[in-house]
C-alpha cells in the first residue's frame, strides 16, 4: 500500500514541549504520508507554534476538550486518507517504521496492526502501554506480549514476529478508516484509557483482523498525560475494565464472570490499601460506584451488539501472574 493513503494524526491537549520533541522525526520518517494535529482545545500556544513552525501539518481544532476518545471521533471526520495512524504526542518514530505497516495492509483482511512499542526512556525494555501485543483474559483483564501486570521484558528479539493480537494499543494504532467508521469509532463515554481494547473487541466480534509486528519499531514516553501512579488512572482503567466487559463478554456466563471480576477488583483495592497507597482503594472504590450507576447503559449497548465466546487467551492471567509465578507472557 503507497504511503500516501496514510494518515499520521497526532492528538494534542497542552503539548507544545511534546511536540517540538517528537514531530520533527514523524515528519522526517514518514514518506508521503500526510500528518495531521488534532487540538483537544488546548489553552497553551501548542497550535500557534505549530502553524508557524510546521504550516505542512494540517491542523484540526476541535472545540472543547473530549478525551482520547471523544477527541478523535471529532476530528478524524476531518481526514480523508485510507489508514489512520493514531499516534500519541509523546511517540518517537524510527526511520522506515511506515514500510512493514503499509505491506500488511496490503492483505484485505487486516484491520488493525500495531507496530512494537518500546520504552522510550528506557530502550532496550518494551513499554508498559501495548509492548508487543494485547490479549485479554476470560474476565477481561489486559496483558501483553512482553508486559504483564508491572513485570515488563527486555527486548531480546523474542517478539521479532508478525502473529494475531487481540488489541492494539493507543499510542500507535493503525486502523482502516473504513473499519473506523463501520465500528462508529471510539466509545466517547469512556473518555481515556482502555478504549482502544473497547475498539479492537467490537472489531474481532465483527471478524476483523488485527496484527502486531515485530518489523516496525516506535518508543513511547509514556505518562505524558497521565503517570502510572496517578489514582485518576487507577479510577479509568478499573472503571473502563468494567465498562468494556459488560458490553462484549458473551453468553451466559457474564453475571458469574463480572462476580468473580468484582471479588478480584476488590482484592486489589485492598492490595493498593496495604502497599500504602489509599488514594488508589477509593479510586478502586469510585470505579465500582460509577459502575453500579451506569451498568444500565451498557447493558443497552450489549444488546446492539454480537459477542464471540473466543476473545480470551487465558482463563486468568491474575492467577498465573499472582499464584503461579509466571510473570513472562513466553512461559
Amino acid at each position: 500500500m503507497n504511503l500516501s493513503n496514510f494518515a499520521i494524526v497526532i492528538l494534542n491537549w497542552n503539548g507544545r514541549k511534546l511536540l517540538e520533541q517528537f514531530l520533527p522525526q514523524v515528519i522526517a520518517h514518514s514518506g508521503n504520508a500526510a500528518v495531521y494535529v488534532i487540538d483537544n482545545a488546548s489553552t497553551d500556544d501548542s497550535v500557534n507554534w505549530l502553524r508557524r513552525q510546521y504550516p505542512e501539518v494540517k491542523c484540526i481544532r476541535n472545540s472543547q476538550n473530549q478525551g482520547y476518545a471523544g477527541g478523535y471521533n471529532q476530528g478524524l471526520r476531518f481526514v480523508e486518507e485510507s489508514v489512520y495512524c493514531l499516534l500519541n504526542s509523546d511517540v518517537e518514530v524510527t526511520e522506515n517504521w511506515l514500510h512493514p505497516i503499509a505491506h500488511l495492509f496490503e492483505n484485505p483482511d487486516i484491520a488493525i496492526i500495531q507496530p512494537k512499542i518500546k520504552d522510550y526512556k528506557n530502550r532496550d525494555y518494551f513499554e508498559y502501554a501495548g509492548a508487543a501485543g494485547g490479549y485479554i483474559d476470560q474476565l477481561g483483564y489486559p496483558y501483553c506480549r512482553g508486559r504483564i501486570f508491572e513485570t515488563i521484558e527486555k527486548d531480546i528479539g523474542q517478539y521479532n514476529d508478525t502473529v494475531p493480537i487481540f488489541w492494539a494499543s493507543g499510542a500507535c494504532f493503525f486502523i482502516r478508516k473504513q473499519v473506523f467508521l463501520d465500528l462508529k469509532g471510539f466509545d466517547e463515554a469512556l473518555f481515556a484509557h482502555q478504549e482502544e481494547i473497547d475498539l479492537c473487541w467490537r472489531a474481532f466480534n465483527h471478524n476483523y483482523e488485527i496484527r502486531y509486528t515485530g518489523a516496525s519499531t516506535v518508543y513511547h514516553l509514556g505518562g505524558a498525560t497521565l503517570e502510572t501512579q496517578n489514582p485518576k488512572k487507577t479510577y479509568l482503567n478499573f472503571r473502563n475494565s468494567l465498562f468494556i466487559f459488560i458490553k462484549n463478554v458473551p453468553g451466559r456466563k457474564l453475571w458469574l464472570l463480572l462476580f468473580v471480576r468484582m471479588v478480584l477488583d476488590g482484592i486489589a483495592g485492598i492490595r493498593f490499601l496495604v502497599q500504602g497507597k489509599p488514594s488508589h482503594t477509593l479510586a478502586v472504590l469510585k470505579a465500582h460506584i460509577h459502575f453500579y450507576g451506569q451498568a444500565h447503559t451498557y447493558l443497552r449497548k450489549r444488546k446492539k451488539s454480537h459477542q464471540r465466546s473466543d476473545y480470551y487467551k487465558t482463563k486468568s492471567i491474575v492467577y498465573k501472574y499472582f499464584i503461579k509465578r509466571k510473570r513472562k507472557f513466553s512461559y
